[in-house]
């Protein structure tokens, strides 16, 4: 099952770990890797259409 990609600047999502990947989830080179708890907001990406996607 393929991880749901999800925006920057979201709130409640699961917690965990999330790598930021391209627009269409592909691998991106030097790409963030976030942890957030629960309630917390994803991070802004390095780039605009950048997205998040769980681990």
């Amino acid at each position: 099952m393929m991880s749901e990609l999800v925006n920057p600047g979201t709130d409640n999502q699961a917690p965990g770990t999330y790598k930021e990947v391209g627009p269409r989830g592909g691998e991106i080179k030097n790409g963030r890797v976030v942890t957030i708890a629960k309630g917390d907001r994803l991070p802004p990406t390095q780039e605009a259409g950048h997205k998040w996607k769980k681990q």
